[in-house]
This record gives C-alpha cells, structure tokens and sequence, in this order.
C-alpha cells in the first residue's frame, strides 16, 4: 500500500487562516471527486471556520476521562475504519490526553499515513522544536507543545499562509480570532506588531530553507551542475596564510549585503598530504569565520582551482574570493597561478580578487629544512672529490680495452651513487667534474677540452642531462620522505591530543598534558591578560599583569618572560612553556594547540556560565512556583479559619452547639493544614541547607504508621495497614518518620479511587526494613518519576488546589538524611507504590561500631549493610503477596 501524502499549512502565529485555508482545500478535492473527512477540527468559536465545515463529513470525536474530567480527541479508529482518501486533521503539534492511544497527534497522523490516508493539517512557527526557545524569547510565552522539526520537513508539501502584523491585529480587533473580553490583553501582549513581525520573519526564513533542501534534491536528481543564484553563497578560499584573516573579513563584508547570505570557508589539501599549510593560522581562521557566522570546510585535491570550482558548485555558490597571488611576475608568466586559472573556469560564479600584504611575496612556503641532512650532503661532497680522481686512474688504466661509452656508463654510476648519498647539489658537481674529465682524459682529442666528434658530444651533454635528472628525483624522493615522517608525526600527535581532550572530562588541563608529554616539557601554563592591563611589550615580563588561567606540570610561569618558549596566541593570551627550546617545526605544531588552547578556555568559561545561569534559573523557578503555589495554599487555609472564627464571633447569629463544634473544627482542620504547609517549607528549607536537626534512636515501624494514619484525620479512615508481629525496630528519628509517612500517605489518598483506599505494608529482609504505600490510582509514567519528587512539582496537575508538590521532595530529603531510601514502583493492576527502606536499629549499631578503616572499605560496609542497588531499585521480598 502506499503511503499518504502530508500537507501542512504554516503559520506565523493563530488567526492567519491556516484552519480555513485547509478546510477550502477540503473542499476543492470533495468537489474533484475525493472522498474527504473531517478527523478533528478546532474552530475555537470563529463562525467563518465553522461555516467551512459545512458540506465535509466530520468523524464524531471521542471522550477520554482523565483525572475526574472529560476532554474530546480524534477518534484515530473511526478515521482508519472510514477509510477516506483525505482526512482534515488540525493542530498538528497537539498533545493528546493521557490514556488514549498515541501521546501526540503528530503519531497520530504517521498512523494515518501509513495506512495510505492523504493528511491535511496545520501548525505555527512557534510549535517547531528548533525554534521554540527563540519564540519565548521573543514573546515571553513558553509553548508546552512542540514537535520535532524533521516531521514537518518530510511533508510532501508545506503551504505558507501569510498575513501582515497590521491585517492581523485588524481581525484581532473585529473579534474573528478571540472573544472579545480577551482581545485587548491579546493585542498589548502576544500580538505586538514587533512579535508579530519577528515570528512572520521566523515563518518565511524556515520555510526558505526547506525549501532550499527541495531544490539541492531536485539538482542532484537531475545532475545539475550550473549554478542557480537563488540564494547568495559566498565562498572564500583559505591557503592557511596569514592573509586568510583579511579575506574572511571581505568575505563576510559581501555575504552581509544580501539578506540571509551563507559564507563559507574552504581549505584544500593536497592528496599526498605532505605540503600542508600552517594548522595554528587554520585554526585561528576557522574560529573567525565560525564568529562570524560562516562554516569551515576542507577538500582534498591536487588540482586546487578544479577543487575549488567544484565546492563552489556542489554548494551552489554565487561568488568566489580569492587572495591575490604571492607569486612575481616572472613565476606568473611561467603559470597563471590558482586565481586566473580559477576565474577562467568559474563560469556563472563571480570570482573577487582581494589584495594583500603578501601579495607578490613569493610562495608560501612551510616546509622545514632541506630533504638531506648536512652530514649526508659533506659525505656526498667528500664522495664525489675522492671518488672521480680514484675512478679517472682507474679507467686510465684500462683505457686501451674500453671505449667512451662504458667510460661514461662508469662515471654516471659514481654520480648516482653521490646523488643517492649527498642528494641534488653534490651530485651536480660530481656530474660536472664528470663530464670535465671525461672531456679531457678520455675524449678525443686526449688532454684537450674538445670534442672533435659531433657524437661523443651529444653523449656527453645526454651524460650532463641525464645525471642532473636523477639527482634532481633523488634529492625530491628524500625531501618527501622526511616530509612525510613528519607528518605522519605530526599526525600521530594531532590524533592522540585530540583522543585525550575528547575523553577526558577537562579539555583545557588534558590538551595542556598532551602538549607537556608530547615535546618532553616541564611545564605549560595558559596565561591571560589582567583585566584592565594596557597591551604591550612592558607588561609581557610583569608578573602583576598575568593571571594563570589554566597549568599542567611543575612550576607554573607566572608571565611569558617566565618560561623558555612563548607561543602568544592573542592580545590576551599566551602559552608559556618551561623546558627545552622548541624547534621551529615543533613550534608551528604548538601554535595549533595553543588555538586550540583558547577554544577550550573559551568553552570552558562557557560552560561555567551556563551552569551559574542555570542554577539562577532553577532558584528563580523554585521562587516562581513557591510565590504561585503558596499563594493559594496560604490564602485557602487561612480564609477557611478566618471565615469559621468570624462566624463564631459574630454577634447577629445564634449557633448550636453542633454548628459551633463544626465551626471550630474546620477552623483546627485549616490551621492544621497551615501548619503542616509551614513545617514543609522551613524543614525543605533546612535540608538544603544542611541545617536540619535529627534525632535518631530506635522506634518501631508499628507504632510510627498508626499515629501517621491519625494525623490525616477522617480522608485516611479506610486505610489498610498490614504490619508483622515479628518486626525489628529501626533507627531513625521518630517525628522525621511520621512526617514521611504523612506526605507519603497523603499523595496516595489524592490520587486513590474511592473504591480502593491505600494500602500500607511492612517486610523486612537482610537488616532493611521496607514500608510500601500502594494506591490503585493513574500511576505514573516511568520517565516522569524522579519529577515527582522535585521542589514545587504536581505531575499533571493543572491548578494549585492539590499542595505546593512538597511532600514528596521532602519526604525523599528526609530519607536519604537518615541513610534510608524512597523509590516509586508501578502497582501490580495500575497505580503507584512507594517504598520507604530504612535500617534496622542492629544493622546501624554494627556500622557505628565499625573501625575506621573499616568505614573506608566500601565493600566491607557493602557487607554490613546487605544494601545494593537491588535493594534501592526492588527488594527481593515479594511485593505481591504483601499487597
């Protein structure tokens, strides 16, 4: 069967028209002859988009109960069972009511696609994940109900519907969106023209990129080569010269003329991997076109213009910037070089050529020393002195049994020989003496330089050619080879730098200790600058003007004078090494990882901020839902008190004693609820502290749950308690267990039916005894259940009649602060059971007792406590037959 097609229709914000427009387009296909239902419309009260369900088949929704109300969703059965080719389903990002199939409408919808169902809906800008932060940024209104981008990019087909801020507010104010009460708190906030133009913006550039996907598919299906400008793409290419800066900026200067321009950065290796450009510049570059909101890539290529022109091309690139040669003249007569040959074969791509400092320079060049070294280039020289005097008596002497060509024969494998040892220069003077002697000793006429026959000339000049020639090969095949040593080196250490930053979970310290280790130092230390200081020469050997942001190894330096080798990597950083002098090939490679260096400050601090502006945010929310929470839980007991005691001192009523009774009994009932509220707030407030009082000693599990039962009054009457008569007692302080017990209990009886009250059980194995509250309520959701025992949550609560969701955060703090334990489970059937673990009073006397070095043996007290994860997660006792 195939599958459906989705249709969206996209909005910036309700009252666009996205509802109506889908419901026309319902209506076109009825009147083609498709058969279309109506799985679920939202009409919010507007009579124009109720008017265009008139004419449609609508599928009856059903009635989900949850929590003791009833809602209305999609009947997915009904839709499916219908089998239509089109179903009108609206609000895509909609999250369904528990217990009724999938848990968002999206799922509801793959269904339907699936089963082969054509799907029309709806959604606005501010219900997409990626940009449901920057929504609330800009209009100061979280949106709980999001799906992922990725479903709505796979739509076959995505519809805009537009409309302007001010055409917008119009309807607004004409009361075709909102009821007319609720319209001017809807124009002064959410639907400012400044919101509303932000999220239109939102909406068009979104789309812009789907549909930039579309057409990078639709190109590569057709194998389209040709650039379409549909959308500014600059490029520019980096050589990892210092010039680089200068081009990334003029770069980012042109991309910020046309709106929604993407820049692009590019580096092309060589495909032998040996001639690299400098990684500390490539390093410091690629940060700046990040900042600057570009991205960098590399390519591999030997021919850099093809390589060049084809990334442009793959990426649909509009314009081209290049650096200007650093080639003279004479080199550029002899090639063109990489920015004519790229502009000759750029096509429709505009190619800018941007001067430089180094233009003209020559080339650039990061190559270390020669191929050979100096002891084999002497030992070439002292070859070829010694070797041609030994070989010119040698053939001398025989010089009646052979001819010229076997003498020439004779002094190439000496120049081969000295090519092969001293590399290029020495063995161009061997060939010249060569052909020198061969000229005078054994060329007619003998003892003369002449050459008296055309043939032995053209023999000697092919000698001369052909010695350069290999001597040239060798001296190159020993330079790449020392290169390639280098690199793979280079390499090798790049790689393991990169592994122990990328596992550890300290980037800066670990990337300093691969830098130490790798070049044998004593110390490195990442300097910055004091805020405040000037920059310049005289604060460089000043200790009072640096500060040691991050050091590995010995001594630290406590200024770049400090240390044998600086490496600055800007105006306020620097990486100061102690040890031995780096080599100036080792010192490019330090230069990377000092830019690396900075980026991993850099992160660092960044994260230090996140965490410090998370911790503000989670105090700001705690005091946000304490202020919400608490302001009702306050003002409803202690207006129910006030009511009660007023009542009884008015004198224009007369009460009966019964009434009086039930007076001050809701009075004591309010004020008690009041004070159970307070002792939460201060004891939660204490044990985050750390100030929290205990008194523990030994107290019986039996004696402790009655009383708990009682100070719940008459909602905890039908309460079952199994409790055995062979019980050790535990320790732990007896008010701190009762107020457990309370919280615990008094969750269970909120969520409990009437028909099934709580149920309390007590076991105990291996020194733990284990208190169980099960309830046959809704239970909750296995992701959802470290939540409940967070400050100021109520799971699915959507008032704050039902408490300020303390109990349980503190019945856990009060736990754990007596070395106990308390886990949510599921209820065997359907509901919650929370296990409270506490030790026994024998169990803990033996851990008090313990030595010293006893207490610092984990798994010695693994054995006295008998207390694994197990134990924590779901006691070996069987739960089913205590309940």
């Amino acid at each position: 069967m195939a599958r459906g097609q989705l249709r969206v229709y996209l909005g910036a914000a309700p009252g666009v028209g996205k509802t109506y427009k889908m419901l026309e387009e319902g209506h076109r296909r009825q009147q083609r002859g498709t058969e279309v239902v109506v799985g679920f419309v939202e009409t919010h009260g507007r009579p124009f988009t109720e008017a265009m369900l008139t004419g449609l088949r609508v599928i009856p929704r059903r009635t989900v109960a949850y929590r003791g109300a009833e809602f209305t969703e999609m009947d997915l059965d009904a839709v499916l069972a219908a089998r239509p080719e089109v179903a009108v389903v609206d609000e895509l990002a909609h999250t369904n009511v528990p217990g009724g199939g999938h848990a968002k409408r999206f799922q509801d919808i793959e269904t339907l696609l699936d089963a082969g169902i054509t799907v029309l809906t709806t959604v606005n800008i501010q219900h997409l994940e990626s940009l449901n932060d920057v929504v609330q940024q800009i209009t100061g209104v979280p949106q709980r109900e999001t799906v992922p981008d990725a479903v709505v990019r796979r739509a076959e087909q995505i519809e805009l519907v537009d409309m302007t801020p001010e055409a917008l507010r119009r309807r607004m104010a004409h009361g075709n969106i909102y009821r007319p009460e609720k319209v001017d708190a809807a124009l002064g906030n959410y639907f400012r023209v400044g919101n509303l133009t932000a999220l239109r913006e939102l909406a068009l550039l979104w789309l812009a990129d789907k549909v930039d996907d579309q057409l990078d598919r639709y190109r590569a299906e057709h194998h389209i080569d040709a650039t379409w400008e549909a959308r500014e793409r600059v490029v520019v290419a980096l050589t990892g010269g210092s010039e680089g800066d200068t081009l990334i900026r003029r770069a980012a200067r042109v991309a910020a003329r046309t709106k929604a321009a993407d820049l692009l950065a590019v580096h092309v290796i060589r495909g032998d991997g040996l001639a690299g450009a400098d990684p500390a510049n490539l390093a410091r570059q690629r940060v700046l076109v990040e900042t600057l909101g570009g991205t960098y890539h590399q390519v591999v290529g030997n021919d850099v213009p093809a390589a060049l022109l084809d990334f442009a091309r793959g990426v649909n690139a509009t314009q081209l910037v290049l650096g200007a040669s650093r080639r003279n003249r004479f080199a550029q007569v002899l090639s063109p070089g990489v920015g004519v040959t790229t502009t000759a074969g750029s096509g429709s791509i505009d190619v800018h050529l941007v001067t430089h400092e180094q233009a003209r320079r020559g080339r650039l060049r990061h190559g270390g020393p020669g191929g050979l070294t100096l002891r084999r280039r002497l030992a070439g020289v002292a070859l070829a002195v010694l070797g041609l005097p030994l070989l010119t008596v040698g053939l001398t002497a025989v010089q009646a049994d052979i001819s010229l060509p076997s003498d020439i024969l004779a002094f190439l494998i000496l120049t081969v020989a000295v090519a092969l040892v001293g590399g290029l220069w020495p063995a161009l003077l061997a060939a010249v003496g060569s052909f020198l002697l061969l000229n005078y000793y054994f060329t007619p006429p003998l003892h003369r330089f002449t050459v008296a026959e055309r043939e032995n000339l053209f023999a000697l000049l092919a000698f001369v050619l052909v010695a350069t020639a290999v001597s040239t090969v060798v001296d190159l095949a020993a330079r790449r080879t020392r290169e390639a040593a280098r690199a793979r080196a280079e390499a090798q250490t790049l790689s393991t730098l990169a592994g122990g930053v990328l596992h550890g979970d300290r980037p800066l310290p670990a990337l300093l200790e691969r830098v130490r280790e790798a070049f044998g130092l004593t110390s490195v230390t990442l300097l910055q600058r004091r805020t405040g200081e000037d920059a310049g020469p005289e604060p460089r050997g000043d200790t009072g003007a640096w500060q040691i942001a991050a050091t590995v190894g010995g001594q630290p330096c406590t200024s770049p004078a400090d240390g044998q080798s600086e490496v600055p990597i800007d105006e306020d950083l620097s990486l100061v090494l102690r040890g031995p002098i780096l080599a100036a090939a080792d010192r490019r490679l330090v230069e990377a990882f000092a830019a690396h260096a900075a980026i991993a400050l850099r992160q660092q601090r960044l994260a230090e901020q996140a965490a410090a502006a998370g911790n503000l945010a989670e105090v700001d929310r705690l005091r946000t839902a304490l202020l919400s929470a608490v302001s009702h839980d306050l003002r409803t007991p202690l207006a129910a008190a006030k009511a009660a005691v007023g009542s009884l001192r008015s004198p224009d009523v007369e009460f009966s004693a019964e009434d009086r009774e039930e007076l001050l009994a809701t009075a004591e009932e309010s004020l008690d609820k009041l004070n159970r509220l307070v002792e939460n707030l201060l004891d939660m407030s204490r044990l985050q502290a750390g100030a929290l009082g205990m008194h523990p000693r030994a107290i019986s599990v039996g004696e402790a749950i009655p009383r708990s039962v009682d100070d719940l009054g008459d909602a905890a009457a039908g309460v079952r308690v199994i409790v055995p008569d062979e019980l050790p007692e535990i320790h732990a302080d007896p008010a701190l267990l009762e107020r457990i017990l309370v919280n615990v209990l008094a969750n269970a009886l909120r969520h409990s039916p009437a028909d099934r009250p709580p149920l309390i059980t007590v076991s105990e194995h291996a020194g733990l005894v284990e208190v169980r509250v099960v309830d046959h309520g809704p239970g909750v959701p296995a992701a959802d259940r470290d939540r409940i025992f967070q400050p100021f949550q109520r799971l699915g609560d959507r008032d704050n009649t039902t408490g300020v969701g303390l109990g349980l955060a503190l019945s856990r703090g009060l736990a754990e602060a007596m070395g106990g334990s308390l886990e949510p489970e599921n209820t065997p059937g359907g509901g919650l059971t929370i296990t409270l673990t506490l030790r026994t009073a024998e169990l803990d006397a033996r851990r008090r007792s313990a030595t010293p070095d006893e207490r610092a043996d984990p798994a010695l007290l693994d054995r006295l406590d008998a207390y694994t994860h197990d134990h924590r997660t779901g006691s070996p006792a069987d739960p089913g037959a205590a309940r």
